[in-house]
């Protein structure tokens, strides 16, 4: 199992940005590895962290300003050759559909629910894992 795994969280709002973190803490399950973060306040340097590369997840707030979460998800899933897996923070369950129209791979309902968010990040970072091996 690879050491650390890289975690890209796109929101506008710092708040938004720390909650993903402190509901991840340093692993979000024994069985995957120890979480680094990225943090980007805007598109632009969401676009410049993907072209570096070694990102394994990204997070996206779909509620963020000037271009939301799904937005962004739709455009780096057309644009980003081996796009990373995509988590969604959405504001409604019933938004849960426009997760699927934007291609994440999985959606939360904000505020971020530390149990449920860590659960859905562990699911992504094994299958990458599954996926890489």
């Amino acid at each position: 199992m690879q050491a650390t795994a890289t975690v890209l969280v796109y929101s506008d709002d710092s708040n938004t940005r720390e909650q993903v973190r402190l509901a991840t803490g340093r692993r979000p399950a024994p069985d995957v590895p120890v979480v680094e973060f990225v943090e980007c306040a805007t598109p632009a340097a969401v676009l410049k962290e993907l072209d570096k590369g070694g990102i394994d997840v990204c997070v996206l707030d779909g509620e963020a300003v000037p271009m939301g979460g799904m937005g962004m998800c739709r455009q780096i899933k057309d644009e980003v050759f081996q796009c990373p897996p995509v988590l969604l923070l959405i504001a409604r369950p019933q938004d849960a559909w426009l997760a699927t129209w934007s291609r994440a791979e999985a959606a939360v309902t904000l505020p971020v629910e530390p149990v449920e968010f860590a659960g859905a990040l562990a699911a992504l970072l094994r299958e990458k894992r599954l996926q890489g091996a």
